[in-house]
C-alpha cells in the first residue's frame, strides 16, 4: 500500500515576492468561512504550489484543517484570463454534476485583503502527478495505462455534462467557437510578442485556412493534464479530483484533447520535448499520442479523417500560453527565474507546429 503522507503533497515556502499578509488573510476567513474552521484551529501557516505557471496558488493550514487559495499573478498580460470570480462561479456550478470539482468556500472581491482577487476551496488530500510521480510511488505498465485511460474516461464524462443541470450554458457566446479561438490566440501572440522569439505568420494562417467545417460544443476543461489531477493515494489509478478550471468554457472537445496532447511527451521525443515535461507521461505504459486520439475517438463514437489541426492548434495555444508569461519576466513583471527560458520553449514549440503542419 501507499505512504500517502510521504507523496500527497508538494507545497514548499513561499516565494518572497508572492507572500500573503497572514493576519488580514487570517482575519477574513474568520469572518468569512468561520464555521468550516477547527474552534482550537492554532495560528495559520501558508505554505505554496509552484508546479503551476499561471495563477498562484496556496496551501492555507490551521491545526486539523487545510484549505488552498487561488490568485492572479503580479502584472499579468491578459486579465480575462486571471478571472478568479469566474473560476469559482463556474466549479461551483459544475460540482453537482461533475464531483470531481473541489468544494468552493468563499470569494474575495476586495483587493485590499491580500493585494489581489482570490477565492478559496478545500484541500483534496490525494497525489499531484508532476513532472515525475513522487518518490515512493512506483507503478506497473498496467497501472500506468490505467490511469491514462481513466484521464480519458474523466475527460469524456466533462465533455457529456448536462449543460442545463450547471446553468453554464449561458457562458458559451455561440456558434464560431474554433473560429474565435484561431483568431484570438494569434492576436494574443502578436500582442505578447518580443524580439527574441520567431514570428509565426505560416502557422497562424495555416490554422486559419484549415479550420474543421463542423463542430460541436461542449463544457471543455482546456487545461486538462496529468499534473492537474489529484490520485487515490490508497488506488494511484483512481481519480479523485481535477484541479485548474480557469480556462474552462462552452467550446470544441476535440481541441480540448489537442491542447492536452500539446502537453503530452512521449519516450520517444526529442531531448528538448522530454526536457520540458511537466508530467509523467513517458512513463513505461502510458499511451501514445496517437493511442490516445484512437481511444478517445473510439469511445465517443467521433470519426476524424486527419487530427492535424486539433493537434497544431494545441502546440500553437502552448506557445502563446508560453509567450505570455514569457511576456512578464522580459518586461521584469515578475522575477521568477522558472520563466527566463521561456523564449527557447516558443520557438521550439512553433518549430513542432512547422513540422507537424509539414506532414498533413
Amino acid at each position: 500500500m501507499t505512504d500517502a503522507s510521504t507523496i500527497t503533497d508538494q507545497a514548499s515556502e513561499v516565494r518572497e515576492e508572492e507572500a500573503l499578509p497572514v493576519e488580514a488573510l487570517d482575519n477574513w476567513l474568520a469572518e468569512n468561512i468561520g464555521s468550516e474552521l477547527p474552534d482550537n484551529r492554532g495560528e495559520l501557516r501558508i505554505t505554496q504550489y509552484t508546479g503551476g505557471v499561471s495563477n498562484w496558488t496556496y496551501r492555507l493550514d490551521y491545526d486539523g484543517l487545510a484549505l488552498v487559495l487561488r490568485r492572479p499573478p503580479e502584472g499579468t498580460k491578459a486579465k480575462s484570463a486571471h478571472d478568479m470570480g469566474r473560476e469559482y462561479r463556474l466549479q461551483k456550478r459544475l460540482r453537482p454534476a461533475f464531483p470531481y470539482v473541489p468544494r468552493m468556500l468563499a470569494h474575495c472581491k476586495d483587493e485590499s485583503v491580500i493585494g489581489a482577487e482570490f477565492y478559496v476551496m478545500e484541500h483534496l488530500t490525494g497525489i499531484i502527478p508532476r513532472r515525475r510521480f513522487p518518490k515512493g510511488l512506483d507503478l506497473t505498465a498496467e497501472q500506468a495505462r490505467q490511469l491514462c485511460t481513466n484521464a480519458l474516461d474523466k475527460l469524456i464524462e466533462l465533455h457529456n455534462v448536462d449543460l442545463d443541470s450547471t446553468r453554464l450554458r449561458k457562458i458559451a457566446k455561440g456558434k464560431g467557437y474554433t473560429e474565435r479561438q484561431v483568431n484570438g490566440w494569434c492576436s494574443r501572440y502578436e500582442k505578447a510578442k518580443t524580439w527574441n522569439v520567431f514570428g509565426a505568420k505560416s502557422v497562424m494562417r495555416w490554422l486559419q485556412e484549415n479550420q474543421p467545417e463542423n463542430e460541436k460544443i461542449c463544457l471543455v476543461h482546456n487545461d486538462f493534464r496529468l499534473d492537474n489531477l489529484i490520485l487515490n493515494p490508497e488506488d494511484p489509478t483512481d481519480i479523485i479530483g481535477i484541479l485548474d478550471w480557469e480556462l474552462t468554457t462552452l467550446g470544441n472537445p476535440l481541441m480540448d484533447l489537442g491542447n492536452s496532447l500539446a502537453y503530452w511527451i512521449e519516450a520517444g521525443d526529442d531531448k528538448v520535448a522530454r526536457a520540458t515535461k511537466r508530467q509523467p507521461s513517458d512513463y513505461p505504459g502510458m499511451l501514445t499520442r496517437k493511442e490516445i486520439i484512437d481511444y478517445y475517438c473510439e469511445r465517443t463514437g467521433t470519426k476524424v479523417k486527419d487530427f492535424a489541426f486539433y493537434e497544431v492548434f494545441g502546440l500553437f495555444r502552448l506557445a502563446v500560453i508560453a509567450q505570455q508569461i514569457y511576456y512578464r519576466y522580459h518586461h521584469k513583471q515578475t522575477t521568477n527565474k522558472a520563466f527566463k527560458n521561456f523564449w527557447f520553449l516558443v520557438n521550439y514549440l512553433l518549430w513542432r507546429c512547422r513540422r507537424r503542419i509539414a506532414k498533413a
